[in-house]
This record gives C-alpha cells, structure tokens and sequence, in this order.
C-alpha cells in the first residue's frame, strides 16, 4: 500500500507553489501523512535498523505540520519547539517540511552543523522518502573561494612568505577541480589558516556585478543553486546579515520561502545582536591600509602616494589602540558617555575624527581612479564605509542601543541593540514581510519555564505556539548529580585549583573520560595546567586543554578516548563547549561544571540588559540572571547523556546549586538525575563505572 506521504507530485514548478495561506502544495493531508512515516512500520523504520518510533518525536512532528499546514489553534503560523536530547528534532522538522511541498529554509547555529545536515541528514531522509527534492547550502561569502581574490594574492604584500605562497598553491590546484569552492571541502585546509582572508572576498572588498570573475564566482553560482532548489540550508550568521545589510543573497531568496526551520534557536538571539549592531575595529583599519597599499602600488603605481595614505591609516588605527592602554586582553570596557571607561574623554572624540578624517583622505583619490578599475571603486566605497561607522562612534549612542569596547590586540567598537524582538516582529513577523509566513523555532535548551520566555521574550515571540517535548531518556537510571559541599566558595581564589584536585582525583578513577566545563578563561587555565601537571609522563591519562589544538582535533581526539589502544582522555573546555558537544558512548562518562554559570555582571551588554529590567519594574536577578544560569546549566549537563545506553555522573562544584534559594530553579532545569549524597557515594560511582562496558546499565 502507497502511503501519501510518498506522492512523487508533491513538488510542482516555482509557480505552482502554494502561497502563504494555501494548504500544503500537494494537497494530502499533511498530518495523516507524517503520522504514516513516523508510525511502526513506516518509512523511518525502513530506512534505519533498530528505529523505535518515540511518541516525543512523532508529537513533535504533528505540531510542525499542523503550523505549516495552518491547522495549528495558536500560534499564528509561528511553533516554538523545545526538544530534548534523543528526541529526534531534525527529523521531526524536516519530514513534514519535505512532504508539504512548500519551498522550505532550514537554518543551523554553525557552518559545521550545515555540512551534517546537507551532506548527511537530508539525502538519507530524502531518499527514503522517495521524493524529487532539489536541494542547495548556501553560506556566507567567507566561506567560499573567490576566484579574483586568488589570482591578485600572489602579488600582494605576502608575495615574499615562502610558506604563504606554499599554501596559495595548494589552493590553486585544489580550485582546478572544486565545483562548489566550498573551502571545507579543500583537504587539511585548517579554519585558522592565514591564507583564508587572502582567497575569499569580505562585503566591503567583494567587487560585485564589476568582478572580471562575476560569472565563475562560486559565491553566485550558490545562490543561484539556493534560488532554484526547493530546500535550502543557510546558517544563522548568515540569515542575521542578511537582515542586517541584505546584500547576502537571502534578499531574493527569502520570498519564495513559505517554511523556515530555525535549528539551535537557541543561538538566534545572541548571533542577532551581533549582525545587527555596527562595528569598527583597527583589525578592520590595517586589512584596509594594506589592501590599499597592495592594490595602488599593482595597477596604479605613482598616481598617488599609495604609502603615505596606507600609513595614515595605519597611524590612526595604532593611535586609538594607544588611546585605551593596557586594558586586560578580553576585557569588554563600558561606554556609557562620551569615552569609554578609563579613556580621556578630551582625546577620544578628536581621535575618532582623526580616524575619519584619514579614510576620508584615502576615499578621495580612489575615486577619481574608479575608471581604471572596479577595485578601486570597492576600495573608496569600503573606506567611506568606515569614515562613516567612525563619525557614529563619535555621537552619542542610540537609548535603545548598547556600546562597548572589546579588548585584544585589536580594538572592537560595537554598538548593538539589547536583543532582536524588534528586528523579529518587524522584519519576519510584521505584515509588509517578504519573508516566510511559517516558522518552527526548535532546540533542545529554550527555558526553564512553561512559556520559554528566556527564548521567546528577547526574539519577539511571545505570540508563538510553545511546546515542549521531554527527553526519551531514563536519566533518574542512566546518571547521577554529585554537588560536593566541601569546596571553597566560587568566590573563593582557591576554588579553581580544589575543582581541578576533584577532577584530577575522578580522571584518575576512570582513566580519562572526563569533560570539564569552565565558566572563564582563568579557571580554564588553573584546571588545565593541573590535570596537565599530574598526568604528565604518566602514560595513562592524556589531558587536553582548549587552545591548545583546533576544536575538531581534539573532538576527534577525544572521542577516540582508549579506543583502539589509545590513552584515555580529559578534556578542560570553556565556552563554545558548554553546547555541539556529541560524545555518546564510554567515552564521556564524568562532566565536571566548575561553578554555576551565572553571566558576568562586568559584561556592558548584561548591565544593560539588568538595567532595562530595574526600569520596568523587575528583578534582573529573577528575570534575566538565574534563567540565563538555568539555561547554560542545562546545556552543560547535557553533554553527559547522549544516547539510550549511555551512562555517567554530573559534578557540579558549587554549593550553592543545594544551599540557596534559587538552587531550586536551576535544579528544576536539570533532568532527573539521582543524587549523590557524599563523596564516598561518588567515588563508588565512578568506581562502577569502570567496569567492563558499563554501557547500557543503570548508573550505580
């Protein structure tokens, strides 16, 4: 029997594509239909050995349906879809889109979650779905080999780096046989290699429509393959500028669209604020003086004084990293008047001027050389760009805004609104959009309250259906918490160094198969020299510290753990590892949290945000601090529990999770996980966990 989740018909022509109020373009039953894939003995369990069908996952799909479809009671065409570990959220979202035969965006947080979902997820569903569907990933335009880029980058100012010109060749002839210039495609090319910048192109130097390279460019040839596939996979960062400067490709793309998929919503908010902010940095300043200088001196060598206007450039932007001093690298210094603070107020302001003044100066003479070439009018119009963003520097900041300074070896000026409601209800929601008319906002992490406000208060969806789809697995069985009381007080200077005598204590226990999770880069740097001291030369026990090596390396390496007679592993990770972090199995049984992680109240952007509440009448403790701690929390604990058969313990190392009041609502966003009482029932947990294959028993 022919189920009608299988019609071949379900995708017509362009222009016989349902609009935003017509029922799903092939006309079944949308619902009936996802319910048969789904089902026991449906297509899913066809297409992988060992499927289960899990209510959570089915329910989830039905309620993605019923919003594209337009059958949903609430909501309004907009689904807010928390969905724990092990649920199955991407097939819960892409069988329905794939059968409504609508033209369908899918957005993912990272490009690296994009390749899994084009390369992996989507073909296999397809496949066994039986359906004609064209599909496209489209990423931003540093992602992908500019061709005209390439040819100029043997002249440039790194002509003379022999290792430099090493790597450009490797690159020319992988560019030979590249169809796509997607540049993780190219093998051993590392995401931090220096010669990236110098073969993709950026908005400001990207010479559009005037490109000798216009036709072979790799960047046009994937939006043409977005506009016409039927579903596209983009990434937030990408969606995000597109609503920021609509330059991106998406401008087009976006009202032929009648489904979006926002996966790890979670992030939205965050990458939101950053693409819709402005920036200014004196990294920005020096790639400016030195394309300049490269670009005068190869096609217009003594028609100006290519030096002296690269050098002022220059000047400028070491004068205003000279301005702030020795501020702490990774410091984000408040802007609230006139300067930042520590900054004189009399030399900032004249400072910026300077800055504007000089890239005005440079504006000029490459204007009246735009005949020569289309680079030189790219160069004026970036220049004039930045004169721009300087002169904004230099006024008053918008109320609605917040400014800051970010401090490294380079200087960041940002300047961004407090979160993306307003960008969401005017530019998606609103109802002049050319934009899609159904939405599904889907993560495993979206709140710790019924109503998920911590995600849909900041986006601007307080109107949207919320659902909530529990995790199938049996934590309470599966893991364990252990909340030791005897440490130091976070506040405490002797609190990263007993963590690190903790985990050191449990690493050893367990031969590795350890992650521990930081909540700043000073705790990172304690616990990590110390695993790293005691395990040294031990030969047991390898202990591998952020930084130290790409992220994919040593997710590769941990993930081998003692497999195949290699070292068990420890892993002391901050920041991006608190989430994407897959490692089921016996791999990962232990994940230490050093403290609650509540956001930093030195951050401009986290005052800003408490002092907005404070005006409203609210607590920024209640409202905005221990949800922000809640959801980290839960991300954290979420990378110990991966699958049905995994089993392990939780160590939060902060007393405060049992001994205050909101413990009990960070504890609530936690699974049901069973508490350890001491640390004798702790280690007798991590020495049951050391038997053979523990997998797939109860956590002792």
């Amino acid at each position: 029997m022919t189920s009608p989740a299988l019609n071949p018909d379900a995708f017509g022509d362009d222009n016989d594509r349902a609009g935003p109020t017509d029922p799903p373009g092939n006309g079944i039953d949308l619902e009936a239909a996802v319910s048969a894939v789904f089902a026991d003995g449906g297509t899913l369990s066809h297409m992988a050995a060992g499927f289960v069908p899990r209510a959570a996952q089915t329910a989830m799909a039905l309620a993605v349906a019923q919003t594209i479809a337009g059958t949903s009671a609430t909501g309004d065409g907009v689904l807010v879809a928390e969905a724990g570990t092990g649920v199955g959220k991407t097939f819960a979202y892409l069988v329905p889109a794939l059968l409504s035969g609508e033209r369908v965006l899918v957005s993912t947080a990272t490009k690296t979650l994009q390749d899994q979902l084009f390369g992996r997820d989507l073909p296999r569903l397809i496949a066994a779905l039986g359906l004609p569907v064209r599909t496209a990933l489209l990423k931003g335009r540093a992602s992908y080999l500019c061709l005209h880029r390439l040819q100029t980058a043997r002249d440039g100012p790194g002509a003379g780096d022999r290792f430099a010109m090493a790597s450009l060749a490797r690159v020319e002839r992988w560019a030979q046989t590249t169809r796509s210039g997607d540049l993780a495609e190219m093998p051993g090319l590392d995401e931090r290699s220096p010669v990236i910048p110098l073969v993709t192109s950026t908005r400001e130097n990207c010479l559009g429509a005037q490109c000798p390279q216009y036709r072979a460019c790799h960047v046009n040839l994937a939006r043409r393959e977005a506009l016409a596939a039927d579903l596209v996979v983009v990434n937030h960062h990408l969606f995000f500028a597109d609503l920021a400067v609509r330059e991106s490709g998406m401008a087009e793309l976006l009202p032929t669209v009648r489904v979006a998929v926002f996966d790890e919503a979670h992030q939205l908010n965050e990458t939101g604020v950053q693409f819709l902010g402005r920036v200014l940095s004196t990294g920005q300043l020096l790639d400016l003086a030195q394309d300049l200088l490269a670009l005068g001196l190869a096609q217009a060598r003594g028609l100006a004084d290519w030096n002296g206007l690269a050098g002022g450039v220059e000047r400028a932007a070491r004068d205003l990293r000279l301005l702030v001093g020795r501020a702490p690298a990774g410091n984000k210094l408040r802007w609230t008047d006139g300067a930042p603070q520590g900054v004189d107020a009399r030399q900032w302001a004249p400072q910026l001027s300077a800055v504007a003044a000089t890239l005005q100066a440079c504006a000029a003479p490459l204007e009246m050389m735009s005949e020569i070439g289309p680079d030189f009018v790219r160069m004026a119009e970036r220049a004039a760009s930045m004169a721009d963003r300087a002169v904004l520097f230099a006024t008053d900041c918008d109320p609605a805004n917040v400014r800051w300074i970010d401090v490294g070896q380079q200087l960041r000026l940002v300047e961004s609104p407090l979160d993306i409601a307003q960008a969401v209800q005017n530019q998606l929601l609103g109802p002049e959009r050319a934009a899609p008319t159904r939405y599904v906002f889907t993560s495993a992490t979206l709140g710790a309250d019924d109503r998920l406000s911590w995600f849909t208060e900041p986006c601007g969806l307080g109107g949207a259906r919320i659902e909530r789809f529990g995790s199938p697995f049996d934590h309470a069985r599966q893991s364990a918490m252990y909340v030791p009381r005897d440490l130091p007080l976070p506040a405490d200077p002797g609190h990263p160094l007993a963590v690190a005598r903790l985990a050191a204590d449990a690493v050893e226990r367990l031969g590795g198969r350890t992650l521990v999770l930081t909540t700043s880069l000073r705790a990172l740097r304690v616990i990590g020299e110390h695993l790293q001291e005691v395990f040294a030369g031990q030969g047991g026990v390898e202990a591998l510290v952020q930084g130290e090596r790409p992220k994919r390396v040593l997710m590769e390496r941990f993930r081998q753990g003692s497999a195949d007679g290699g070292r068990g592993c420890v892993l002391v990770a901050s920041a991006s590892f608190w989430e994407g972090v897959d490692v089921p199995g016996e791999a990962l049984q232990l994940v230490v949290i050093d403290k609650l992680p509540f956001p930093s109240p030195g951050d401009p952007l986290v005052e800003a945000r408490a002092r907005r509440l404070e005006a409203q009448g609210r607590s920024p403790f209640n409202d905005y601090y221990v949800p922000e701690a809640a959801v980290t929390l839960k991300q954290g604990a979420g990378r110990l529990i991966r699958s049905e058969t995994d089993s392990g313990v939780l160590a939060v190392c902060d007393a405060r999770l049992v001994t205050m009041g909101y413990g009990r609502r960070l504890l609530a966003a936690l699974p049901a996980m069973r508490r350890l009482a001491d640390a004798g029932e702790f280690q007798a947990a991590l020495d049951a966990l050391t038997t053979a294959s523990t997998t797939g028993r109860p956590c002792p």
